[in-house]
């Protein structure tokens, strides 16, 4: 059944707006017609007909993780207390308050009731459900435990949502630090200093300049004249730096740096397990095999250096090792994870240890981010420091010089 986007006007006046499944336009303007509604613009969104089309949703907006954890908990709660599918389905679309994703799960809804499996009708939105999502749901279908996978599901973005904003807000200061120190030294260098430099420079016609103050009038020239040769070789540069990352040796040159950035690789390092130990356990706990979870695992941890490894160690396991035994070998993992896997393995409790590895290094993960602002908040001070010092001193440097004549 297709799916519109609408905008409507209610009785009061007030406009309205949002999505509707209908056979054709008629139908749905007659559905909305039915709610009290006036059909000022009616749109029909563009789906998959079958497995090889995606639905087209906004580029430029961003996943909304937190969003999808709530859909999924209402999701598992309404199947655990025995409550059909479809039922189900209706009930979050009516809950969901962002239009776009109302009219994901909309496609999704019309895709299961044709026949369709909700694994593979979640499949054709990875915009919105990633490869680790529909694969556990694919997990929980085959086992017939899909309201428990789905709890997991909720519980594991959750831990991801919290996970990514300790990394960003230890992230953000630094950067709006950077950005507004930029930003004062490009205006004191294209509008003030100019201005200043040409007042000194009428007065002292006959008088060398000191030497600070002909690097600040070389540098100062330099960006009111060719700023849009900075401009674009930072554009220039952008371009080819995004073309080398698409390229697997780039990526994996770029990863492997990263990790050896003091203070900022630890940080990278030990979040990369975290998310490893935390999807490998969830993907284990939802019933798929050590093979298939670690091709997944491989591809959320965000890092091609560590997804080399874990496919060494997918290769190893599947020629008869154990878990423990190439997760040593790898060198990437701290010792203490080898360890802990290898009693997990023989304990039976892989899962449960994985989590407690990942709940470790959350922790570890936090302090290494407060460590790290701790570090580069001192350090980007003085460098501001030293270059605004820079500009004044070369300002009054001629001053002085102009006062002893």
């Amino acid at each position: 059944m297709p799916v519109f986007n609408y905008k409507a006007l209610k009785e009061d006046g007030s406009a309205d707006g949002g999505v509707i499944d209908a056979d054709t336009p008629k139908e749905a303007r007659l559905k909305l017609r039915s709610k009290k509604l006036l059909v000022t613009e009616l749109q029909a969104l563009e789906g998959g007909e079958g497995p090889a089309k995606k639905f087209r949703v906004p580029l430029l907006r961003r996943r909304r993780i937190q969003e999808i954890s709530i859909i999924t908990r209402q999701m598992a709660t309404l199947l655990g207390s025995g409550i059909p599918m479809m039922g189900a389905m209706t009930a979050v679309i009516e809950q969901s308050e962002s239009r776009d994703l109302k009219a994901v799960l909309l496609d999704i809804k019309e895709k299961v009731a044709t026949g369709g499996t909700f694994s593979d009708a979640l499949a054709l939105h990875p915009f919105y459900f990633g490869e680790l999502y529909v694969n556990m749901v694919k997990a929980g279908e085959a086992a017939g435990n899909l309201d428990k996978v789905l709890y997991r599901l909720s519980d594991y973005l959750h831990a991801q949502n919290k996970m990514q904003a300790k990394i960003v807000a230890a992230m953000t200061y630094p950067i709006v630090m950077l950005i507004i120190g930029v930003g004062v030294i490009v205006v004191l260098m294209t509008l003030v200093v100019p201005k200043i430099m040409d007042v000194i420079q009428k007065q002292e016609q006959d008088v060398a300049l000191p030497l600070p103050t002909v690097i600040l009038l070389a540098i100062s020239s330099f960006f009111v004249n060719y700023w849009w040769l900075l401009l674009g070789l930072a554009v220039g540069g952008g371009l080819v730096w995004s073309q080398i990352l698409r390229m697997p040796a780039g990526r994996l040159w770029w990863d492997s740096f990263k990790l050896g950035i003091p203070v900022v690789g630890p940080l990278m390092r030990k979040s990369a397990i975290s998310r490893f130990s935390l999807t490998f356990a969830t993907l284990l706990e939802s019933g798929l095999p050590v093979l298939e979870a670690l091709n997944v695992v491989k591809r959320v941890v965000h890092n091609q250096l560590l997804a080399n490894a874990l496919e060494t160690i997918r290769q190893k396991i599947a020629e008869g090792q154990d878990i423990a035994t190439p997760v040593k070998a790898s060198k990437l993992f701290p010792p203490v994870v080898g360890y802990m896997i290898a009693v997990g393995e023989e304990g039976g409790k892989l899962e449960e240890l994985l989590k407690k590895i990942a709940e470790a290094y959350d922790e570890e993960v936090e302090i290494a981010a407060q460590r790290m602002t701790s570090l580069l908040e001192p350090i980007m001070i003085v460098g501001m420091a030293v270059v605004v010092g820079f500009i004044v001193m070369s300002v009054l440097l001629p001053i002085l010089q102009m006062s002893n004549l």
